[in-house]
């Protein structure tokens, strides 16, 4: 059945996509919660004209999640949680957990279900963590579970002389 998506669906597409679903799926979930409406011809007509504004939110909504992602990306979180013998934890880092840790180092608000987790967090220690801010649009933030982060290391710094030497064979050119 082709449907119209009114806003984004994981996995399906975004706002003003037509998409094909099964039946039941449209009927008992899509159409109750208001996430789609059915592909009629007055409905794609309807979309045809509202294309221009779908299209605004679109960008503005890419740009919202490219300025999240550069906030986030590659920055360490902590999380405290209760650690054993040779660093297992009692339990694990849940999903809540990091987003409440994000929200409280960084200030920036995540929805929970947006975190990736491919495997649990159930050791102390440094654990790379995805999150799909939007479609393709994805951060990584580096959870420490533990007491104290080891200091990271500085990252390099380019010498004045190897910028001016660039610059240099740049205006040669």
């Amino acid at each position: 059945m082709k449907v119209i998506l009114l806003g984004e669906l994981r996995g399906k597409g975004g706002e003003g996509d037509v998409v094909d679903v099964a039946q039941g799926f449209a009927e008992n979930y899509l159409f109750r919660n208001k996430i789609a409406q059915p592909a009629t011809p007055g409905n794609l007509k309807q979309l045809e004209q509202r294309r221009a504004s779908i299209e605004k939110r679109e960008v503005e909504r890419i740009a919202n999640a490219e300025a999240t992602k550069a906030i986030l990306d590659g920055k360490l979180v902590k999380v405290d949680a209760k650690i054993g013998e040779e660093g297992q934890l009692f339990g694990s880092v849940t999903s809540q957990q990091i987003v409440e840790a994000i929200k409280a180092q960084l200030d920036v608000e995540v929805d929970r279900k947006r975190v990736v987790r491919g495997a649990t967090i159930k050791t102390a220690g440094r654990h790379a963590v995805e999150i799909n801010l939007y479609r393709e649009v994805n951060a990584k933030v580096i959870v420490f579970v533990g007491d104290e982060p080891v200091a990271e290391e500085p990252e390099p710094v380019e010498s004045t002389e190897a910028v001016e030497a660039t610059d240099a064979t740049e205006a040669a050119e």
